[in-house]
Protein backbone atom coordinates (compact mmCIF):
# COMPACT_ATOMS: atom_id res chain seq x y z
CA UNK A 1 0.00 0.00 0.00
CA UNK A 2 1.43 3.37 -0.99
CA UNK A 3 2.10 6.20 1.48
CA UNK A 4 2.30 9.92 0.84
CA UNK A 5 5.72 11.13 2.00
CA UNK A 6 6.95 14.72 2.26
CA UNK A 7 9.40 15.18 -0.67
CA UNK A 8 11.86 17.14 1.52
CA UNK A 9 11.91 14.64 4.40
CA UNK A 10 12.10 11.78 1.88
CA UNK A 11 15.52 13.07 0.72
CA UNK A 12 17.07 14.04 4.06
CA UNK A 13 20.78 13.07 4.28
CA UNK A 14 20.67 12.07 0.59
CA UNK A 15 20.19 15.47 -1.07
CA UNK A 16 18.90 17.67 1.75
CA UNK A 17 20.12 18.80 5.15
CA UNK A 18 18.04 19.54 8.25
CA UNK A 19 16.60 23.06 8.52
CA UNK A 20 17.62 23.24 12.19
CA UNK A 21 21.24 22.28 12.76
CA UNK A 22 22.51 21.90 16.33
CA UNK A 23 23.36 19.38 19.01
CA UNK A 24 21.94 19.46 22.53
CA UNK A 25 21.86 17.37 25.67
CA UNK A 26 18.64 15.76 26.85
CA UNK A 27 17.62 18.64 29.13
CA UNK A 28 18.18 21.29 26.41
CA UNK A 29 16.71 19.40 23.45
CA UNK A 30 13.05 20.09 24.19
CA UNK A 31 13.69 23.79 24.87
CA UNK A 32 15.67 24.26 21.63
CA UNK A 33 13.10 22.38 19.56
CA UNK A 34 10.23 24.46 20.96
CA UNK A 35 12.17 27.69 20.36
CA UNK A 36 13.03 26.81 16.75
CA UNK A 37 9.45 25.79 15.95
CA UNK A 38 7.88 28.94 17.44
CA UNK A 39 10.46 31.25 15.85
CA UNK A 40 10.02 29.64 12.42
CA UNK A 41 6.23 30.01 12.56
CA UNK A 42 6.53 33.61 13.75
CA UNK A 43 9.01 34.57 11.01
CA UNK A 44 6.90 32.90 8.29
CA UNK A 45 3.90 35.01 9.42
CA UNK A 46 5.91 38.19 10.06
CA UNK A 47 7.74 38.10 6.69
CA UNK A 48 4.78 37.24 4.49
CA UNK A 49 5.00 39.29 1.30
CA UNK A 50 8.83 39.37 1.24
CA UNK A 51 9.09 36.26 -1.02
CA UNK A 52 10.69 34.09 1.66
CA UNK A 53 12.15 30.89 0.22
CA UNK A 54 13.25 29.21 3.45
CA UNK A 55 14.21 29.75 7.09
CA UNK A 56 17.10 27.78 8.62
CA UNK A 57 18.66 27.84 12.08
CA UNK A 58 22.10 26.97 13.41
CA UNK A 59 22.98 26.89 17.11
CA UNK A 60 26.00 26.42 19.31
CA UNK A 61 26.53 27.16 23.01
CA UNK A 62 26.69 30.96 22.58
CA UNK A 63 25.19 31.75 19.16
CA UNK A 64 21.89 31.38 17.32
CA UNK A 65 22.15 32.02 13.60
CA UNK A 66 18.91 32.50 11.64
CA UNK A 67 19.34 32.21 7.86
CA UNK A 68 16.51 33.78 5.87
CA UNK A 69 16.42 33.17 2.12
CA UNK A 70 14.48 35.82 0.22
CA UNK A 71 13.90 36.84 -3.37
CA UNK A 72 13.54 40.46 -2.16
CA UNK A 73 16.47 40.94 0.23
CA UNK A 74 16.58 44.72 -0.33
CA UNK A 75 13.04 45.14 1.00
CA UNK A 76 13.85 42.95 3.98
CA UNK A 77 17.12 44.70 4.92
CA UNK A 78 15.70 48.20 4.37
CA UNK A 79 17.51 51.48 3.97
CA UNK A 80 20.88 51.37 5.79
CA UNK A 81 19.82 48.14 7.53
CA UNK A 82 16.75 49.52 9.35
CA UNK A 83 14.57 46.56 8.39
CA UNK A 84 17.10 43.99 9.62
CA UNK A 85 17.52 45.85 12.94
CA UNK A 86 13.74 46.02 13.46
CA UNK A 87 13.42 42.32 12.65
CA UNK A 88 16.12 41.50 15.19
CA UNK A 89 14.31 43.53 17.89
CA UNK A 90 11.00 41.84 17.01
CA UNK A 91 12.60 38.42 17.43
CA UNK A 92 13.87 39.43 20.90
CA UNK A 93 10.40 40.72 21.89
CA UNK A 94 8.69 37.56 20.60
CA UNK A 95 11.18 35.42 22.56
CA UNK A 96 10.46 37.32 25.78
CA UNK A 97 6.68 37.00 25.33
CA UNK A 98 6.88 33.26 24.68
CA UNK A 99 9.64 32.56 27.24
CA UNK A 100 12.13 31.32 24.64
CA UNK A 101 15.72 31.27 25.89
CA UNK A 102 18.06 32.76 23.28
CA UNK A 103 21.88 32.43 23.34
CA UNK A 104 24.04 35.50 23.99
CA UNK A 105 24.61 36.25 20.29
CA UNK A 106 21.78 36.38 17.77
CA UNK A 107 22.77 36.63 14.11
CA UNK A 108 20.29 37.10 11.25
CA UNK A 109 21.73 36.37 7.79
CA UNK A 110 19.64 37.33 4.75
CA UNK A 111 20.52 35.43 1.58
CA UNK A 112 19.28 36.30 -1.90
CA UNK A 113 17.49 33.74 -4.05
CA UNK A 114 18.91 34.23 -7.54
CA UNK A 115 16.09 32.55 -9.49
CA UNK A 116 12.78 32.78 -7.57
CA UNK A 117 10.95 30.62 -10.14
CA UNK A 118 12.94 27.56 -9.00
CA UNK A 119 11.96 27.94 -5.32
CA UNK A 120 8.68 26.22 -4.45
CA UNK A 121 7.95 28.43 -1.42
CA UNK A 122 8.33 31.64 -3.44
CA UNK A 123 6.14 30.22 -6.23
CA UNK A 124 3.47 29.21 -3.69
CA UNK A 125 3.48 32.76 -2.31
CA UNK A 126 3.06 34.16 -5.85
CA UNK A 127 0.00 31.91 -6.34
CA UNK A 128 -1.45 32.90 -2.95
CA UNK A 129 -1.05 36.61 -3.77
CA UNK A 130 -2.84 36.16 -7.11
CA UNK A 131 -5.72 34.16 -5.59
CA UNK A 132 -6.20 36.59 -2.69
CA UNK A 133 -6.49 39.42 -5.25
CA UNK A 134 -9.53 37.51 -6.58
CA UNK A 135 -7.91 36.67 -9.91
CA UNK A 136 -9.32 33.55 -11.67
CA UNK A 137 -7.52 30.61 -10.07
CA UNK A 138 -7.08 28.66 -13.34
CA UNK A 139 -5.40 31.63 -14.96
CA UNK A 140 -3.10 32.06 -11.94
CA UNK A 141 -2.15 28.36 -12.05
CA UNK A 142 -1.47 28.37 -15.79
CA UNK A 143 0.50 31.62 -15.82
CA UNK A 144 2.61 30.53 -12.83
CA UNK A 145 3.32 27.08 -14.35
CA UNK A 146 4.39 28.72 -17.64
CA UNK A 147 6.64 31.18 -15.78
CA UNK A 148 8.30 28.35 -13.82
CA UNK A 149 8.81 26.17 -16.92
CA UNK A 150 10.39 29.14 -18.74
CA UNK A 151 13.42 28.70 -16.45
CA UNK A 152 15.89 26.31 -18.10
CA UNK A 153 16.88 24.73 -14.75
CA UNK A 154 13.33 23.43 -14.23
CA UNK A 155 12.35 20.04 -15.69
CA UNK A 156 8.81 19.87 -14.33
CA UNK A 157 6.22 21.60 -12.16
CA UNK A 158 3.00 20.55 -10.48
CA UNK A 159 0.54 22.89 -8.76
CA UNK A 160 -2.50 21.76 -6.77
CA UNK A 161 -5.22 23.95 -5.24
CA UNK A 162 -7.89 22.61 -2.91
CA UNK A 163 -10.78 24.29 -1.14
CA UNK A 164 -13.75 26.47 -2.10
CA UNK A 165 -12.27 27.51 -5.43
CA UNK A 166 -13.93 30.46 -7.12
CA UNK A 167 -16.18 30.95 -4.06
CA UNK A 168 -18.07 27.69 -4.75
CA UNK A 169 -20.13 26.15 -1.94
CA UNK A 170 -18.49 22.73 -2.34
CA UNK A 171 -14.75 22.32 -2.03
CA UNK A 172 -12.77 20.55 -4.72
CA UNK A 173 -9.21 20.05 -5.96
CA UNK A 174 -7.75 21.44 -9.20
CA UNK A 175 -4.30 20.53 -10.47
CA UNK A 176 -1.95 21.44 -13.31
CA UNK A 177 1.21 19.56 -14.25
CA UNK A 178 3.93 20.27 -16.81
CA UNK A 179 7.03 18.18 -17.41
CA UNK A 180 8.18 15.35 -15.11
CA UNK A 181 7.81 14.99 -11.33
CA UNK A 182 9.58 11.69 -10.33
CA UNK A 183 8.59 11.64 -6.64
CA UNK A 184 9.95 8.15 -5.93
CA UNK A 185 13.47 8.78 -7.26
CA UNK A 186 15.78 9.63 -4.36
CA UNK A 187 18.32 11.52 -6.48
CA UNK A 188 15.59 13.69 -8.09
CA UNK A 189 15.98 17.27 -6.88
CA UNK A 190 12.35 18.10 -6.04
CA UNK A 191 11.47 21.25 -4.12
CA UNK A 192 8.09 21.16 -2.36
CA UNK A 193 6.08 23.79 -0.51
CA UNK A 194 2.56 24.33 0.72
CA UNK A 195 0.66 27.39 1.84
CA UNK A 196 -2.86 28.69 2.41
CA UNK A 197 -4.83 31.53 0.87
CA UNK A 198 -7.48 33.12 3.09
CA UNK A 199 -10.62 33.67 1.01
CA UNK A 200 -14.18 32.45 1.56
CA UNK A 201 -12.78 29.64 3.63
CA UNK A 202 -9.17 28.53 3.23
CA UNK A 203 -7.65 27.44 -0.09
CA UNK A 204 -4.66 25.13 0.22
CA UNK A 205 -1.78 25.52 -2.24
CA UNK A 206 0.84 22.85 -2.99
CA UNK A 207 3.79 23.26 -5.38
CA UNK A 208 6.31 20.69 -6.61
CA UNK A 209 9.29 21.80 -8.74
CA UNK A 210 11.65 19.25 -10.31
CA UNK A 211 15.16 20.50 -11.17
CA UNK A 212 16.81 17.36 -12.54
CA UNK A 213 18.76 14.55 -10.91
CA UNK A 214 21.78 15.00 -8.63
CA UNK A 215 24.48 12.32 -8.78
CA UNK A 216 27.40 11.75 -6.42
CA UNK A 217 29.87 13.44 -8.80
CA UNK A 218 27.61 16.57 -8.91
CA UNK A 219 27.57 16.77 -5.10
CA UNK A 220 31.37 16.47 -4.94
CA UNK A 221 31.90 19.19 -7.54
CA UNK A 222 29.44 21.51 -5.71
CA UNK A 223 31.26 21.03 -2.38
Amino acid sequence: MSHTVHPYAHRLTILRDWKSRWFATKDKYRENLRGDTLLSRYLEKRLRGFSIGGIEMERNANTLKIIIKSARPGMLIGRSGEGATKLRNDVYEFSKRNKITLPQNLKIDIEEIRSPETNALVVAEMIIEGIEKRMPFRRVMKQTADKVMANRDVKGVRIALSGRLGGADMSRTEEIKKGNIPLQTFRADIDFARGRANLTGVVGVKVWIYKGQIFEKDKKSAS
